[in-house]
């Protein structure tokens, strides 16, 4: 298993830069891994390119669920839905450990839309597309007992349905490390500067090493991009192809302030728009918006002010007795959504479809929109729209995404924790395994995240800033407080070294890093 960090990263990009590849990938979310997984699999010389880091703007910062959008059926979209609950069952089933059953609570109440007949229809067709019944109603008493806290005002009772949820940022990262287990490869930092054009065909790209500026051209046979809100860059657009970056911020609470023992979904009172609590990795979010977002793309979105007052104001219309306030909010993230709109004037953010669209010119095709649940099915789709320049066909081959981890034990362990390390790393359990017996099983904080982990991904996981580190390849930035700035001297004597950074460099980092937190993962400034 070859190593994967920045020093291999800077002997080995020259040569990668040199060679002639059948697809290069542009972006490093959740929809690029999956086209560079297919691809591989495939055979295709295959190659990922990605501005910024892995996973750094919408696959790192979404809601965290892999569902199968039951709201989508009531806008009619049953094929979206369908392949969404086929393909969460397959995560499910093939990422134990990284994609986990969840299980969501949906309080009915006295005038409140969706009554429990209604919202039962829908789940029975929900269902239907899995294959078994997944939902129970619970009249009010019982619903009590199941949902401590929940505001009973004018409460008739409950539906309990399952869904699924994920650390998002390592579902790539794992889907990135199959993929080059099959022989593709794959590059943070490189910001493709313009795509290269001979008689009006792409046949390659320039791309800029952002560590170092320095700039290389690289030759490809077809280019896919799969770049989110930035689609529109690179390609020559019409005008009536229009992204729409729409911006779901989140707040996260320490678990202990919130405890949930499942999800809660629910209107909001203000809009009408679904609102969900839910555990994650121990904590509870609180989340989402969804609003245009008119920032600039170039830098990482933030919590408004006014979104603050939104979720917190949510929070207390579900769970009144619980007085969350801003003093409790460990930390916030924001991602902006790539959805595909018409331009049709007045269509609020919440009434654009989730559909995605593939657009093609000669030697390029572009993804855009998508859901994170249906990333394999997007990247077939892509890679049918590239075959022709490659002269071959693409089958859905059925393979799975994630391959069994390797058998390896982990003494000491609980069950549950092995569970988590096997399916958030994959092949790499193996390395684990020996920094575990170095390193001692001890987690980081009160988080789940144990310390040989954070060595693993300094070794191992292309870490080349430390927010990718502490903000994707872990999530210790996000669930200790203030960005886990309390443990950053231990951080230093573990992983400075396993990073390559000298003294001058770690300094660099670190106010890098806080001064990041505090400007787009804590609460604004007057919020």
């Amino acid at each position: 298993m070859s190593t994967w960090n920045a020093a291999w990263r800077e002997c080995a990009l020259p040569e990668l830069a040199a060679r002639d590849w059948d697809l290069i990938v542009i972006g490093g979310g959740i929809s690029g891994a999956g086209i560079l997984r297919e691809a591989a699999r495939r055979g295709w010389k295959c190659l990922l390119l990605e501005q910024r880091d892995f996973a750094w703007g919408t696959s790192s910062r979404s809601s965290k669920m892999v569902h199968g959008g039951l709201r989508y059926i009531a806008k009619g979209q049953w094929r979206l839905t369908r392949d969404s609950v086929r393909e969460r069952q397959r995560l499910l089933g093939e990422a134990p450990g990284l994609v986990e059953p969840l299980s969501f609570v949906m309080a009915h109440y006295q005038g409140g839309f969706p009554g429990p007949r209604v919202f039962g229809g829908l789940l029975a067709l929900y269902d239907a597309m899995a294959g078994k019944r997944n939902h129970l109603y619970y009249p009010l008493q019982q619903l009590r007992y199941l949902a401590p806290g929940l505001n009973d005002a004018q409460l008739l009772g409950g539906t309990r349905f399952y869904d699924a949820v994920t650390d998002d940022a390592r579902l790539v990262l794992r889907v990135l490390d199959e993929a080059r287990g099959d022989g593709g490869e794959a590059l943070n930092g490189m910001r493709v500067v313009e795509l290269l054009r001979e008689s009006g065909q792409v046949v390659g790209l320039i791309a800029e090493d952002v560590e170092s500026s320095q700039r290389f051209t690289l030759r490809s046979r077809v280019v896919a991009q799969a770049t989110g809100a930035w689609a529109n860059r690179l390609r020559q657009a019409s005008g009536a192809e229009q992204i729409r970056p729409l911006r779901g911020s989140h707040l996260l609470l320490p678990g202990w302030r919130l405890p949930l023992a499942h999800a809660f979904s629910f209107m909001h009172a203000a809009d009408g728009r679904p609102v969900f609590v839910f555990p994650w990795e121990g904590a509870t979010v609180i989340g989402t918006t969804d609003l245009d977002h008119r920032d600039t793309l170039d830098q990482d979105a933030r919590i408004s002010a006014a979104e603050v007052d939104y979720l917190l104001t949510a929070c207390a219309q579900q769970f009144p007795a619980a007085h969350i306030e801003r003093d409790d909010v460990l930390s916030t993230w924001a991602g902006v959504r790539p959805v595909v709109s018409d331009g049709a004037a007045g269509t609020k953010p919440s009434d654009e479809k989730r559909e995605h669209a593939l657009w093609i010119e000669p030697g390029c095709v572009t993804l855009a929109g998508g859901k994170l649940t249906t990333f394999r099915l997007l990247a077939l789709e892509v890679l049918r729209a590239c075959a022709p320049w490659l002269g071959c066909g693409v089958d859905d081959q059925g393979g799975v995404v994630f391959r069994s981890p390797p058998a390896v034990e982990l003494p000491g362990l609980p069950l549950l924790q092995q569970r988590r390390l096997a399916g958030r790393h994959g092949r790499q359990l193996v390395r684990l395994r020996t920094l575990l017996e170095e390193l001692g099983d001890a987690c980081i904080g009160g988080s789940d995240t144990l310390w040989a982990e954070l060595a693993l991904a300094a070794e191992q996981e292309l870490v080349l800033h430390l927010d990718d580190l502490l903000l994707r390849r872990t999530r210790i930035g996000l669930l200790l407080a203030q960005g886990a700035a309390a443990e950053l001297p231990h951080i230093r004597a573990l992983c400075q070294a396993r990073l390559g950074w000298d003294d001058v460099r770690w300094e660099e980092e670190v106010q890098r890093y806080l001064a990041l937190w505090r400007s787009c993962y804590s609460l604004p400034d007057g919020s």
